[in-house]
């Protein structure tokens, strides 16, 4: 059981001693940054211009879904209000 606490004491005093007064560390910050950057899996060019088209054209057809539903609605409003 003490060496439990101890070393939950010792990572709070590594981290107090690691961060300054506000919790923030910018170098550390700017160092995790870019590991996370490196992480990143870019598309190729194939794919990026296959799903920014199926992007396109999803709302291109949800526009039109709306633009259809609506002049239905209104030309039901019409009939019955007009």
């Amino acid at each position: 059981m003490g060496k439990k606490n101890t070393s939950k004491q010792e990572n709070t005093q590594t981290q107090t001693k690691e961060t300054n007064n506000n919790g923030f560390k910018p170098v550390g910050f700017a160092n995790e940054a870019k590991q996370e950057l490196a992480k990143i899996v870019w598309p190729s060019r194939q794919q990026l211009i296959g799903e920014s088209v199926a992007v396109v054209l999803m709302v291109i057809l949800v526009a039109t879904i709306i633009y259809l539903v609506d002049n239905l609605f209104s030309w039901g409003a019409g009939k019955v209000f007009g």
